[in-house]
């Protein structure tokens, strides 16, 4: 079911569309792709919006810097100096995160219109990239695909295809707050992960360190606290199909967020830098993805895409309560 959602500034219609299943409504928007809100029920049954958004466009078009619950691209994260080299070519990006690039650039994908179109409990989204857009190299046609499976799941799908070689990187990036109000700063988290990236002031990767000992460790169940912005390396690696690599928890609701994803990656972003009309620490981003600079890093997981080749990642983000 969709619905008119708002008018661009260049007259552009957006259009929202509503799936619901298993008693999960989830609310996607034609504009950045964006997951405007997804409503589960607590142990008792009451049902609260449990990731960050506003409840109209212009919120999100004055409000752009958090992504909040975008699709974003082409690449998520950052690309350290906003430029990589391949094949023996080094492509200029714009940069927009001090010296790096961050999600995509200026303009990604969290800021253009998608078509969409109706599939089996959900709705495919699709758009052609052009050459060079945001300095990416080659023409990308790509598609993201939100479904309810039958246990009130949301699975995003991601496909892309390109005419020259060049590098992705899809993930979403909603903030979660599982009580549906107020801070997300007594849920407890769980991330398979032995490994993270550690950064350096420009929350550039410097390599990979055991978590062993860290604030990172979260191989047990525990509160988050604040302060996080950081790539976990899943022990799984990269897989062909999603394998549950997080749980998030808020024990006042009862509700519990797993993470089921294909990549190797995930990006803990405790929201320490939230502003007006949230506040620091109102929600959590798990964004699951290819490990941030790879294009510079040839020991992280590839991220290049070649002609004749689709790229392919798959997330799940499961519902339940304790």
């Amino acid at each position: 079911m969709s619905e008119h959602f708002g008018t661009l500034s260049d007259g552009t219609p957006i259009e929202r569309w509503t799936l619901e299943r298993a008693g999960v409504r989830v609310r996607i928007l034609s504009y950045g792709g964006i997951v405007q809100s997804v409503q589960v029920p607590d142990r008792q049954g009451q049902a609260a919006d449990v990731v960050l958004g506003f409840a109209d466009l212009d919120g999100y078009v004055e409000h752009p810097g958090p992504y909040f619950g975008a699709l974003v691209g082409r690449y998520a994260n950052r690309i350290a100096g906003g430029r990589f080299p391949l094949d023996g070519r080094t492509y200029e990006l714009a940069r927009n995160n001090g010296p790096n690039s961050l999600h995509g650039g200026e303009r990604g994908f969290d800021k253009r219109v998608w078509e969409v179109t109706p599939v089996e409990h959900g709705v495919r989204l699709s758009r052609v990239s052009p050459h060079g857009e945001e300095g990416f190299p080659g023409r990308l046609e790509v598609s993201a695909t939100y479904r309810l499976d039958a246990t009130g799941a949301l699975r995003i799908s991601y496909e892309a295809a390109t005419d020259a070689p060049t590098v992705v990187n899809l993930t979403n990036h909603s903030y979660w707050n599982l009580s549906g109000t107020g801070t997300a700063g007594g849920h407890a988290l769980r991330i398979a992960a032995g490994r993270y990236t550690p950064v350096d002031a420009d929350l550039i990767p410097t390599g990979i360190a055991s978590v062993e000992g860290t604030r990172f460790d979260f191989r047990t169940e525990r509160k988050t606290g604040a302060g996080y912005d950081h790539n976990f390396v899943l022990d799984k690696g990269l897989t062909g199909t999603p394998e549950e690599v997080a749980e998030l928890y808020d024990p006042a609701s009862g509700r519990v967020l797993t993470v089921s994803t294909t990549e190797p990656g995930l990006q803990l972003y405790t929201a320490d830098h939230l502003d007006e009309p949230f506040a620091p620490g109102d929600g959590i981003a798990l964004e699951t993805q290819a490990f941030p600079d790879s294009p510079n890093r040839p020991e992280f997981p590839s991220t290049v895409l070649r002609p004749g080749e689709v790229y392919r990642s798959e997330t799940v983000y499961g519902f339940s309560n304790r």
